[in-house]
């Protein structure tokens, strides 16, 4: 049952390396041309939305802040 060593023949990594980066961006060009990309307005209009929503949102976590930082205030003013 002996076994039989095989020789491997090793390659040189910056080679293949260098050959895998090149199919990985020819892939990823070609993708990329299969994308629908928005209009210029819809993408203008959902800006505009995350800015608002996000303003909005902190907001409201500004305002929760500050109540609660003077809820917090009032207890150790009484208790202490």
């Amino acid at each position: 049952m002996a076994e039989e060593k095989k020789s491997v023949k090793k390659e040189s990594k910056p080679k293949k390396e260098k050959k895998d980066r090149g199919r990985w961006f020819r892939e990823m060009r070609s993708e990329l041309k299969k994308v629908v990309w928005p209009a210029p307005a819809k993408v203008a209009k959902n800006t505009g939305t995350v800015i608002l929503y996000s303003a909005a949102i902190g907001a409201c976590i500004w305002v929760f802040d500050g109540v609660a930082g003077l809820f917090i205030r009032t207890l150790l003013n009484i208790f202490a």
